[in-house]
């Protein structure tokens, strides 16, 4: 680590000094003084990188809410309709004047980027275009164009374009660019504002920097849509006809389809079967457009209808379908991939601004999705609608969807042994980030799921929806298998209800769901509400092992209905309510448990009639949650002068390098300690002390004060760059703002 400009460490001075026994009120606050100004974010777990877990990505992910910048942090906040709630973490960085930015410091060479963002609607609710500037090491490269024609929905489902509406939500984008060469680790990729006249505000909510290589030369004996057949790749033409000719040409003489570099403007479906239509890679070919007379046709890729036969053997790779979809109708075939595709694959892709990612209607057969990114779908990521079996989706981000991130609906027509694996869904803006509806032998497993907004849950399985019944063999039946999972801040609001949804929950609405579900091996997260959720009509056939959870919003299992369950090895801590289940059907819902059991039982349960308001943080400690019921009337703490206030409370770091995160400072051992990260300023850990007792001081007060010789302004310490800023400054004690302010003017050098 480099030292501050004083050339002093703050690593093992605050970590000695965090470790002595604390009194002081309130929360104490160290500060490092430095010159770049950082967002100082609260730390959230990332759902990117997770080893064993979700999708294999080609970028590095950085937050801004952790890089530097001299913005405006917003956040954290769940809430829907709130701007931070729809960002990843919930967090993010608001600009709004000139000059104002966020930086990022690449930590591996990276040639391309994109990054997510939010600009305001406008009045008319069809967006607003503007640019920010992009500066690399301080040397302007481009200006990047910047819109929010493609978010902001208003109303009730489905939704609309009507800024007068209610319920505004839909908030982010995302835009791509490359950097023109490759940048080495440790360059600064800078966002600024150069001008606030186009948008008030700009919010950047993370970056990802990525390598990418060269385009994909065209295979031998591929026939070439532009040379071939007269395709233009400079986006001015539509290209519609001449692509669907070359695609006809090559299932005739059995050759693939080449799309080059380039932008193509497509305007209805190009229908596929038995063909390869592959591209020079996702940067590279991008297929694009929407007919500007009949908004009801746009760009997509499609399989024959399956009341056409459908169609098979088919292949797309290779290319982006960058959508022009600004609204949701749900009758509209405006999604980049759909129809019916047996022994097909799609790999490689890009899909965004699109209604879905991918609505494939069946019957079909043998399907696979890989190796791809969907982003910003006013709909679902993807869909296996009616009759799809033996098909997959595997190592494919999402982000971003309006509504569900991945998706299975057996409608009328059975869907049978299906498989969502290794994949990373993120930020469904309504209702789940993955979920079976009915389904005979489905398997969801080792992908990770985060950041629900509202009206869902992050992994689900249910008896819901129309034409899910045993009557047709579309009920859940079988085995469905859920393993080695990871939720982070799943589960949210449902507005209808007016209650939380679980990260993992079930529903017998239709009939009772009456299975076996294998829910094993895996991780609950900093759960939004509660972490296991049953409702309407019956749940039966539910097992539990080997599960962690870790930290809840209300509770660890909301019990809606009856039904049975087995637990084993299923563990619970921070759950916020001191009763960890909450249960109104009694024992009309059995519960066995096997052993390795801990934090989540109780006998009996609550059932209180209201629901209690989540408590939220973003480390997966619900901040002011009970572990255990509080005495009546509370006692007092005993004077100890050797008490450690800090060991084991919240704690906050604006950065940490290696092993040594701010938890070490809290830890208890005077041997182990925080450290910063190098060059990181301002570097400030915030311990959460509490209101353990009942007079001002909370505590007595045996915080070793500020010495009376220590500096002017009564808040420095013999450590240069640790000033207090509570009950243990010299001058205004823990009830005052006099030591807040005497801090800044310290700071300032006044």
């Amino acid at each position: 680590m480099t030292a501050p400009p004083n050339g002093r460490s703050l690593r093992r001075t605050l970590a000695a000094t965090v470790s002595m026994a604390l009194a002081a009120a309130g929360t104490l606050v160290a500060v490092a003084l430095a010159p770049d100004a950082h967002a100082a974010g609260v730390p959230a777990p990332s759902p990117v990188g997770i080893s064993g877990r979700g999708a294999t990505v080609p970028f590095k992910e950085q937050e801004a809410e952790y890089a530097a910048t001299n913005g405006t942090l917003i956040g954290p906040d769940r809430l829907y309709g709130h701007l931070p709630s729809e960002a990843s973490g919930r967090q993010a960085v608001t600009l709004d004047a000139p000059g104002e930015y966020v930086e990022f410091t690449l930590t591996a060479p990276a040639n391309a980027m994109s990054f997510r963002y939010s600009l305001p609607d406008n009045a008319a609710g069809t967006g607003r275009d503007a640019s920010l500037d992009l500066k690399i090491d301080g040397n302007q490269l481009k200006s990047v164009p910047v819109t929010s024609k493609y978010g902001w929905y208003y109303g009730g489902y489905p939704f609309n374009n009507n800024p007068g509406d209610s319920n505004p939500h839909h908030f982010y984008d995302e835009t791509r660019t490359l950097l023109g060469s490759t940048l080495p680790a440790g360059t600064k990729v800078r966002l600024q504002v150069s001008s606030t006249s186009a948008s008030p505000t700009f919010t950047i909510d993370l970056a990802d920097f990525e390598q990418v290589g060269a385009p994909i030369g065209k295979p031998s004996g591929a026939l070439d849509v532009v040379s071939d057949f007269g395709a233009d790749p400079t986006g001015a033409a539509d290209s519609t006809a001449k692509i669907q000719a070359a695609v006809d040409a090559g299932k005739a003489q059995g050759r693939a389809v080449y799309l080059p570099q380039g932008t193509f403007q497509v305007r209805d479906h190009i229908v596929v079967d038995q063909v390869t239509l592959a591209g020079a890679g996702p940067w590279y070919s991008v297929l694009t457009g929407r007919d500007p007379v009949n908004r009801a046709k746009a760009v997509g890729v499609y399989g024959k209808s399956a009341s056409q036969g459908g169609s098979k053997n088919v292949t797309l790779k290779d290319f982006a379908v960058l959508g022009d979809i600004r609204e949701r109708v749900d009758d509209d075939q405006v999604n980049a991939i759909g129809g019916a595709l047996s022994n097909s694959t799609v790999d490689n892709v890009w899909l965004q601004h699109t209604k879905c990612g991918a609505w494939m209607d069946g019957p079909m057969d043998n399907f696979t999705i890989k190796n791809s990114r969907i982003l910003d779908q006013t709909a679902d990521g993807v869909n296996f609608h009616m009759g799809v079996t033996n098909s997959t989706v595997t190592n494919t981000f999402v982000r971003n969807t309006g509504d569900d991130g991945l998706a299975m609906w057996a409608e009328n027509i059975p869907n049978v042994k299906n498989k969502f694996t290794y994949n990373t869904v993120i930020l469904p803006i309504l209702a789940n980030n993955i979920v079976t509806y009915g389904g005979k032998d489905i398997t969801i497993s080792d992908n990770v799921m985060a950041d629900t907004v509202t009206n869902g849950g992050g992994l689900h399985v249910a008896n819901r929806y129309p034409g899910v019944n045993s009557g047709q063999g579309t009920a859940v039946s079988g085995t469905t298998t859920a393993a080695r999972n990871t939720l982070i801040r799943a589960g949210n609001n449902d507005y209808n209800w007016q209650f939380g949804v679980g990260a993992v929950w079930f529903s017998g609405l239709n009939e009772a769901l009456d299975a076996t579900v294998n829910i094993t091996d895996t991780e609950i997260l900093d759960s939004s509400y509660a972490a296991i959720m049953n409702i309407e009509g019956a749940t039966k056939g539910l097992h539990f092992e080997n599960v962690r959870i870790d930290g809840a919003g209300t509770y660890a299992l909301q019990i809606q209905a009856p039904g049975n369950a087995s637990f084993t090895n299923v563990t619970a801590t921070h759950i916020a309510q001191s009763n960890p289940i909450h249960n109104c059907v009694g024992s009309g819902f059995v519960i066995t448990r096997g052993t390795g059991n801990s934090g989540w039982y109780a006998d009996p349960p609550a059932c209180t009639g209201t629901w209690p308001d989540p408590k939220w943080t973003n480390g997966g400690v619900p901040g002011g949650g009970p572990t255990t019921p509080p005495t009546d009337p509370p006692t007092d703490p005993p004077a100890d002068p050797t008490l450690n206030l800090a060991k084991g409370r919240p704690v906050t770091e604006t950065s940490h390098t290696d092993v040594y995160p701010a938890t070490k400072a809290v830890d208890g051992d005077p041997n182990t300690y925080w450290e910063s990260a190098n060059n990181a300023f301002p570097q400030s850990l915030t311990v959460d002390l509490g209101l353990p007792g009942g007079n001002i001081f909370h505590r007595p007060l045996t915080w070793p004060y500020g010495e009376e010789d220590t500096g002017r302004w009564g808040v420095e310490t013999r450590h240069a760059n640790v000033l207090l800023c509570g009950a243990g400054a010299v001058r205004g004690g823990g009830v005052s703002g006099v030591p807040g302010h005497n801090a800044a003017m310290a700071v300032l050098g006044e």
